[in-house]
């Protein structure tokens, strides 16, 4: 399979506050590929052009880059200008699961569990929106990730500065419900009617907080995979991750997040379509669950590049 494969890029690093995790996601990978005999060569998309991306001469791409500008859809519009087939979602799909609150609205509109929300800005009424959504909430940036720029507001008087926060990160802010209970995630394969989910992990951090730290550098925090659910759970939630998926278009890989209240009843938080690949990291381990080592998830997500817009009109040119 590797030898199909061409010369290969590792696009990691970036310019978004998750440049570290993507370091080490394509670290990661690009030594992975290269165990199995891929032509596999790292490209800091951080540091270099699209001009000099464009001058590597790659056949395909990895995209292990986190947040805005990698996973938000705009690097891949990028790849799709310049023809080069790329792993995951398309930048449709990856600029709507990188908005929290348009993902959230398109989830609502497919009748799947979200919690409740209200959209911030600097004129909104902070009070009004405690007393909708009750305390504690949650106070975070849509469009980052790892945990970044994210407040539980337990008290009305910390509303103001967990809005000022979130707001460094965000022209708009999002404020949530807090749903209590177990944190839980779904590492999805594949696309369309072969997508699958990978069995369900459960997140034990310390005291409840899954922050940056416990998420990459600590070894504090405790992962359960595959989770300790009942049969007709676990299969409601990984029928809720793959619905989720699809609804937003998403494929080649993701990740969906989830809490789980204490009634049973599991919750949507958001989607990921390039989550990390860290020693740390949570698609290898529900990977691992089934029995796929790291280098061949490497192998069957680089297997999937390609690029998805206007494909048929390039096929067609090419016959």
């Amino acid at each position: 399979m590797s030898q199909s494969f061409g010369r290969v890029g590792v696009l990691y690093g970036g310019q978004s506050a998750e440049r570290e995790v993507s370091l080490m996601s394509g670290a990661g990978v690009c030594e992975a590929l290269r165990s199995q005999g891929v032509d596999a060569h790292l490209f800091d998309t951080g540091r270099g052009s699209l001009a000099q991306l464009a001058d590597e001469g790659f056949d395909r791409v990895f995209i292990a880059l986190h947040g805005r500008y990698g996973e938000d859809g705009t690097m891949q519009g990028a790849l799709e200008l310049l023809g080069l087939p790329y792993t995951g979602s398309g930048p449709l799909a990856s600029c709507l699961a990188m908005d929290k609150i348009t993902s959230k609205r398109i989830w609502a509109q497919h009748g799947l569990p979200t919690p409740r929300f209200r959209v911030l800005d600097a004129q909104s009424d902070l009070r009004a929106t405690s007393e909708a959504l009750g305390l504690p909430l949650i106070i975070k940036p849509p469009h980052e990730g790892s945990t970044l720029g994210v407040t539980r507001v337990d008290a009305f008087a910390q509303m103001a500065q967990a809005y000022q926060f979130a707001a460094r990160f965000d022209d708009v802010v999002l404020a949530e419900q807090f749903i209590k209970g177990r944190e839980l995630t779904v590492p999805i394969l594949g696309s369309g009617k072969t997508a699958r989910a990978l069995p369900v992990i459960e997140i034990v951090a310390p005291k409840g907080n899954y922050d940056y730290e416990h998420k990459y550098l600590s070894n504090d925090t405790r992962y359960i995979c595959p989770a300790e659910l009942d049969d007709a759970l676990n299969s409601r939630i990984m029928q809720i991750s793959l619905q989720s998926y699809l609804a937003l278009g998403c494929e080649g890989w993701g990740r969906a997040d989830f809490m789980l209240d204490h009634e049973g009843e599991p919750w949507l938080l958001e989607m990921n379509t390039s989550p990390g690949m860290t020693s740390h990291s949570l698609v290898p381990m529900g990977a691992a669950a089934i029995g796929m080592s790291y280098a061949d998830l490497c192998l069957e997500i680089l297997s999937t590049a390609r690029c998805k817009v206007r494909r048929a009109e390039r096929d067609e040119r090419s016959a």
